[in-house]
């Protein structure tokens, strides 16, 4: 299902409660929401209303993931950007990793199994996007 953006500060500015298998539709509906804006390239729960740890993005082949409870372990070559955000008006200036070890959750058969993944480029800086907003973090 197709949901609302949500741009209430107070909300997107609350750390998530962590994603459980049970949260499978809404990572349907971020899947949703997400393909049905142009040029969305990813998108948090809380984004769309719900405080959870929960993320949908596309990488730079446009394949669409879910991820669970991401989080950032290591990461390498600090550099500033400038991003913008679906749920925010303006661009905010921000410091990003070109390189980093990301560790999350995906459901398999109903249950939610551990995964790590090194990202780099576009991905790592989008995964980071998102792991801010999950930590209620504005850029």
């Amino acid at each position: 299902m197709i949901r609302e953006l949500v741009t209430d500060e107070e909300l997107l500015s609350t750390p998530c409660e962590p994603a459980t298998a049970e949260d499978a539709d809404l990572a349907q509906d971020l899947l949703d929401t997400m393909e049905s804006i142009e040029d969305a390239a990813c998108l948090a729960a809380n984004q769309i209303g719900v405080a959870k740890a929960l993320i949908v993005y596309k990488d730079d082949k446009n394949r669409s993931h879910v991820v669970y409870n991401p989080g950032m372990k290591r990461a390498l070559r600090p550099y500033r950007t400038e991003e913008g955000c679906l749920t925010r008006d303006e661009l905010k200036k921000v410091t990003r990793y070109d390189q980093a070890t990301f560790t999350y959750q995906e459901l398999v058969d109903d249950r939610l199994i551990p995964r790590k993944k090194e990202c780099r480029g576009w991905t790592a800086q989008i995964l980071q996007h998102m792991i801010d907003h999950c930590k209620g973090k504005l850029i």
